[in-house]
């Protein structure tokens, strides 16, 4: 008989965050993921998040931020498009879980008499994580487990014990990395260790022993931290990594393989020591570091920016990320500036946006601050500076379009004015029953759709030159969504007349998906209602990005010469 091949064994990361949250675990997860994939290591990242909700899709981007859209329709925490971004391949549904979605796992299994009589337990609960965790795991070398939230948490007590159980199954398998943040008080002028300690105290509560702790820091740790580190926490010096406050932190990588984090991994993992092929990242991150000749100023004017006194990135990750990899790309230095739609309708779009190299009008909702967006779309148009619209600025832009040169003044989205005569965004027939019942969650228009472009726009030169076309002989283009209102297509041949043109049309239900002004009317005037920002790359930017910034730097020539 011929022997049986031995099965491969998956090899477990869990990452954990220490004393405050926001800290990078999601950044440090796929730095490290990045190194293992670069030494030949088939790698799964999966974020498990505390929350009850089923997914991100129905969270406020000011509370949790960017909600990140996977090409299978997943609504994820913006964590899985880090991983996406370093690691240069698609998340989805395998790759995130929320308590929320292991309770209704749970419970459904106990309605269909799955348990079979047993009381159902909260051991069951980690039990079922652990084979969420597994099954996210197959087919790959190691699969890399970052836990949301802080250790100490109530909420996520369940994602230890289900770490601790696996440690126990699966001994010489399973390491667990605490990224922990080291703060240098003013007063003080020294970092000090003392929250980490009691934060890996607590991890050791739960009888869970760090093989790593990764120090988040305003500076690389010195030899003094690092003792004191491997004496309270029971470590060795020499896995006590840092990981300091960089420019960009697509450095973080190659700060983590200066001090041989992978090879440490590896070797605890008991695999063989690889090293890693990073020489187009180094490349990547020396064109981040290149001083820029030229700065633009790009206005975003949105509805999601702050929280109490304070402003957020967060709220729209995605889009910010994607601006930086189209400028790298470009070698243009871009300023954004944060404009509050809600004080553009108040106050004017001449007065609060002022003369920007390019305007973006991004994703959104509902009625709050939207006139503030149209009027942001109707100032780029006439003053003819570069726009793009994202979604609801796709939308908006049309509606803008639609009261100024078709002379509609009460043209609007459905969504916002429901007694509008000319609803020239209108909903998807088909979400109007999933509304009238209240359906929300998971039911919109999600993921991956792809387009029949029109190969005579503007658009289709724009993906054809930069790699965005799925398919020249068809002219298909992709793009996620996540949206349930679209054109009106009754009122096509009207826009059409007066120069507004429809660029793309999906496959499947034949809905408007690019709409952009000619070339000769506007230098650049694009709506997509998909969302680019969620496909851009470092080491591959998004075909509409490239093409915006190229048309700010042009404007910002043109307006200083």
């Amino acid at each position: 008989m011929p022997r049986s091949k031995t099965k491969k064994r998956l090899k477990y990361i869990f990452i954990s965050g220490g004393v405050i949250s926001g800290i990078g675990k999601g950044i440090t997860s796929a730095s490290l993921a990045l190194l293992l994939k670069s030494a030949g290591f088939k790698i799964a990242p999966l974020k498990l998040e505390g929350y009850l909700n089923i997914d991100a899709g129905t969270i406020n981007p000011i509370e949790h931020g960017d909600t990140f859209l996977c090409e299978d329709g997943t609504e994820a925490d913006m964590d899985l498009g880090t991983y996406e971004k370093f690691l240069d391949q698609d998340m989805g549904k395998k790759n995130f879980g929320t308590m929320g979605q292991i309770y209704q796992k749970i419970i459904e299994k106990e309605r269909r008499f799955e348990y079979k009589g047993e009381d159902v337990e909260a051991v069951h609960i980690s039990e079922e994580i652990i084979d969420r965790i597994k099954a996210a795991g197959e087919g790959s070398d190691i699969v890399m487990i970052e836990l949301g939230g802080t250790a100490g948490e109530y909420w996520n007590v369940f994602y230890y014990e289900a770490a601790r159980m696996l440690t126990l199954q699966n001994p010489g398998d399973v390491i667990h990395i605490h990224v922990s943040y080291v703060p240098t008080p003013s007063h003080l002028g020294e970092p000090k260790t003392k929250p980490t300690q009691l934060s890996v105290r607590t991890l050791n509560s739960m009888a869970i022993q760090p093989d790593f702790i990764i120090a988040r820091s305003e500076k690389y740790l010195d030899a003094r931290r690092r003792e004191r580190f491997a004496l309270f926490c029971n470590m060795k010096p020499e896995d006590i990594i840092s990981n300091p406050d960089v420019a960009s932190v697509y450095e973080i990588p190659l700060v983590l393989h200066d001090q041989k984090l992978e090879s440490k991994v590896l070797k605890k993992l008991h695999l063989p020591i690889k090293r890693p092929a990073l020489s187009k990242w180094e490349k990547f991150v020396e064109k981040v570091k290149v001083e820029k000749k030229t700065t633009v100023e790009i206005a975003i004017v949105g509805k999601y920016f702050g929280t109490g006194e304070y402003q957020l990135r967060d709220s729209y990750a995605a889009l910010f990320d994607a601006i930086d990899h189209a400028r790298w790309h470009e070698g243009v230095n871009v300023v954004t500036r944060w404009v509050n739609a809600e004080k553009v309708e108040k106050e004017g779009a001449e007065k609060i946006i002022g003369n920007p190299d390019g305007i973006i009008v991004p994703i959104g909702w509902g009625e709050r601050g939207a006139e503030g967006m149209i009027q942001a779309a109707s100032y780029a148009r006439a003053q003819k500076i570069p726009y793009l619209g994202l979604c609801f600025g796709m939308q908006l832009s049309v509606v803008a379009f639609a009261r100024d040169v078709l002379g509609w003044k009460d043209a609007n989205t459905s969504e916002n004015n429901p007694e509008t005569t000319h609803p020239v965004i209108h909903i998807i027939p088909k979400q109007k029953e999933l509304m009238a019942r209240r359906a929300y969650g998971g039911t919109m228009r999600l993921g991956g759709w792809d387009a029949v472009m029109d190969k005579k726009s503007k658009a289709f030169e724009i993906y054809k030159k930069y790699g965005g076309i799925v398919d020249e002989k068809k002219g298909l283009s992709s793009e996620r969504h996540r949206h349930r209102f679209e054109f009106n297509s009754k009122y096509v041949e009207q826009f059409e007349k007066k120069g507004l043109h429809i660029s793309a049309r999906s496959v499947a239900e034949n809905l408007v998906e690019i709409i952009e002004l000619d070339p000769g009317d506007h230098p650049f005037y694009i709506g997509t209602q998909g969302h680019p920002e969620y496909k851009s790359r470092p080491l591959s930017p998004h075909p509409l990005f490239i093409a915006f910034i190229q048309a700010c730097e042009n404007h910002h020539k043109n307006a200083t010469a």
